[in-house]
């Protein structure tokens, strides 16, 4: 069965399409209207491995952060619908990601519950994407998957950088999370469900 979905989000605000496929190359077509943000969510893409299409349509004349929000929501929701219950998957993932002087470490569990913990200074504009965003996307691609994403950026002085070994890391850790695993018959839990 394959493991992919695809998920459309209108509101007064936005229009966000994802089609996400899990068991990918890393392929993607991404446009957001935000160059920046295109470029990172396509390093997350190949660094996981992920095949990706988001066409996104938002009020950037007034900001950013409704429109990187609702990315962030409807890729969680995608996530949530190509694994159902988060069945077969080892559940687990982290990588730990160094971008030149820049050093991440990003955690995950599928769990069912969300939870979100950023640890590491991300203030400043790379161009003209405020970086304080990529925490407000992270936080609505939890809420709608349902996972606990613990990230550490450890240490870093360019700010891109910082914000590219976040998107690489967490694009590794997620690849490992949702890794098929043969051994694991339903979900990866005593109780035996998430």
């Amino acid at each position: 069965m394959a493991r992919e979905a695809s998920i459309e989000r209108k509101t007064k605000e936005t229009m966000i399409k994802v089609t996400w496929e899990l068991d990918g190359d890393g392929s993607y077509a991404v446009s957001t209207g935000m160059p920046f943000f295109n470029h990172m969510l396509e390093l997350f893409c190949r660094h996981g491995f992920f095949n990706l299409n988001i066409e996104a349509q938002g009020d950037l004349d007034i900001d950013y952060h409704h429109t990187v929000e609702d990315i962030g929501i409807a890729m969680g929701q995608c996530l949530r619908q190509a694994l159902p219950g988060f069945e077969g998957v080892g559940r687990y993932g982290h990588a730990l990601v160094p971008m030149d002087e820049s050093l991440c470490l990003v955690s995950i569990d599928m769990s069912g519950r969300p939870a979100f913990v950023f640890k590491g200074r991300l203030a400043g504009k790379v161009g003209a994407f405020d970086a304080q965003l990529v925490k407000e996307f992270l936080q609505g691609f939890v809420h709608e998957a349902k996972i606990a994403l613990h990230i550490n950026l450890f240490y870093g002085e360019n700010l891109h950088h910082k914000v590219e070994a976040v998107f690489k890391a967490f694009g590794r850790a997620l690849a490992d999370a949702v890794a098929k695993d043969e051994r694991i018959q339903g979900v990866l839990s005593t109780k035996g469900v998430l």
